[in-house]
C-alpha cells in the first residue's frame, strides 16, 4: 500500500497482517507498462485545471471533500479516503464498517494547496478493503457552508468506468503535490498480503507515489471528475506481500510490477448512495461489498 506515513502504523500492519495469501500459478516477468511518451500513452490536453483545492490532509493520509451526481449543496459533505486509512485500524478480509462515529479531523486545502479550514466527521458512513479500498467519512457541515466559509467547492465522483489512457493527476493533500501520469490498464486481481482487490487501475510509471499519498483522489484532467483512489504501490519487487502487490489475471497468473502503482476505481459508489449522500447498500445498482 502507499502506507500511511506513521512509522508505528507500518509496524503494526506489518506484523498484523500475516502471510501473502498462496497463488498457485507460476510467477510470471513483468512486460514493461507504456511509458507517458509512448504512442498509447499521449495526454490528452487539460480541458479544466486540476489543483489541490477540495482536497484534504488526513494525519497521516491523503484525501478529498466528494459528493455524487445526484448530491445537492444541502447534503452533509462527504470525504473519500481509504480504506486502509481508517482511524481504527485496517479492516479484515471481509469485513465492511457501516455508521461506525468518528469525530476525525481533515485539513481542507485551497488551489495552491495551503490549509484553510479543519473540518470534522460525525461518522464513518462506509469503510472496506474488501473488493477495493475505502473509507467515506460524512461532515458535520454541508456542502453549502464550506462553499460560503471557504469558498471551496467538493470534487464530483464521475459513476462511469474509467477508460484506459486517460490522462490523470493524483493530489495528495498530505505532501501538497501531485503527480501526473496515465492510466495504463486495468488488474483483474490485484493481491496484497491478505487482501484482494477487484478492478483496480494500474497507472503508467511516471505516477511514483509514496506513503502519505494513500487516499489521494485520482482526477480525470480532461472532466475534472474523481476516477479513483490512490492505495498501493510495488515498492519492493515483492510477491504478493505487503506493500508489494502482484497482479493476478482470470486464468490466474501472476505478475510483479516493482515500481509500479496503483488505484481502486469509484464509479460504482454514487448507486450505493441515496438522497441527502445517505447510504443504501440496497440499493438495486449497488454493487458495492455490504456487512
Amino acid at each position: 500500500m502507499n502506507k500511511p506515513l506513521l512509522a508505528a502504523l507500518s509496524a503494526l500492519a506489518l506484523a498484523g497482517l500475516g502471510a501473502a495469501p498462496a497463488v498457485a500459478a507460476p510467477l510470471t516477468a513483468a512486460p514493461a507498462p507504456h511509458t507517458v511518451n509512448s504512442p498509447a500513452a499521449k495526454a490528452k490536453p487539460s480541458a479544466v485545471t486540476v489543483n489541490f483545492a477540495g482536497t484534504v490532509s488526513l494525519s497521516n493520509c491523503s484525501g478529498s471533500v466528494i459528493r455524487f451526481p445526484n448530491s445537492v449543496d444541502s447534503d452533509p459533505a462527504l470525504v473519500l479516503t481509504n480504506g486502509h486509512c481508517l482511524e481504527t485500524g485496517f479492516p479484515a478480509p471481509g469485513q465492511v464498517i457501516t455508521g461506525q462515529s468518528s469525530s476525525r479531523t481533515f485539513g481542507l486545502l485551497n488551489a495552491s494547496g495551503s490549509k484553510i479550514a479543519t473540518l470534522r466527521a460525525n461518522q464513518v458512513v462506509y469503510s472496506t478493503m474488501t473488493d477495493t479500498d475505502v473509507t467515506i467519512y460524512r461532515l458535520t457541515t454541508t456542502y453549502a457552508q464550506i462553499k460560503s466559509s471557504y469558498g471551496i467547492s467538493p470534487l464530483t465522483v464521475n459513476d462511469t468506468h474509467p477508460v484506459a489512457g486517460t490522462a490523470i493527476k493524483v493530489v495528495s493533500g498530505y505532501w501538497k503535490t501531485t503527480y501526473s501520469c496515465n492510466i495504463d490498464g486495468f488488474v483483474y486481481q490485484l493481491k496484497e498480503g491478505d487482501w484482494t482487490w477487484k478492478d483496480s487501475v494500474r497507472y503508467t510509471s511516471s505516477c511514483n507515489t509514496i506513503g502519505g499519498t494513500s487516499g489521494s483522489p485520482v482526477i480525470d484532467t480532461g472532466t475534472g471528475k474523481v476516477v479513483a483512489v490512490n492505495n498501493t504501490g510495488n515498492e519492493d519487487g515483492g510477491r504478493c506481500t505487503v506493500n508489494n502487490p502482484c497482479e493476478v489475471d482470470e486464468n490466474g497468473t501472476v505478475t510483479v510490477r516493482q515500481g509500479i502503482n496503483y488505484a481502486e476505481e469509484t464509479y460504482e459508489i454514487p448507486a450505493c448512495f441515496t438522497t441527502g449522500n445517505t447510504l443504501n447498500l440496497a440499493a438495486a445498482a449497488c454493487t458495492l461489498p455490504k456487512p
